[in-house]
């Protein structure tokens, strides 16, 4: 997979990526939190879009590139705390071609933070045509 700052920025780790699924891994630190001091609804909406995205990638050996189309998601309680490690799982449940429709979810140790359901279009590598 390609390189992006972003999520090594704030330290995303990739876990597992394969056969259409996927598991992410994240240390909170401060620049994760709100003022309160818990995970910013932002980096759970993160997770969720890497994971969803990863496991769409996963399933298409041919793939260069993933855009979500679509992301709804739950949030069922706060995310965790600074020194906390969360966990994003993604999962690929149907694909039509060229558009991928996924699963992810956000866990704290047995807590279910968030969970969504994602659209995302794979993008191939243009073939050189032949002249």
């Amino acid at each position: 997979m390609k390189k992006y700052p972003f999520l090594e920025e704030i330290g995303l780790e990739v876990l597992y990526e394969k056969d259409g699924g996927s598991e992410l891994a994240l240390d909170l630190t401060e620049k994760h939190s709100t003022s309160w001091g818990s995970m910013h609804g932002g980096v759970t909406m993160t997770l969720l879009d890497v994971c969803m995205a990863r496991a769409a990638r996963s399933a298409d050996p041919e793939e260069s590139g993933a855009a979500t189309i679509e992301l709804k998601v739950s949030f069922f309680q706060p995310g965790g705390r600074i020194g906390q490690r969360v966990t994003a799982k993604g999962r690929l449940l149907h694909n039509s071609g060229r558009m991928f429709f996924c699963e992810g979810e956000v866990w704290n140790d047995e807590k279910l933070v968030a969970k969504a359901l994602g659209t995302f279009k794979i993008f191939h590598t243009a073939k050189p045509s032949k002249s």
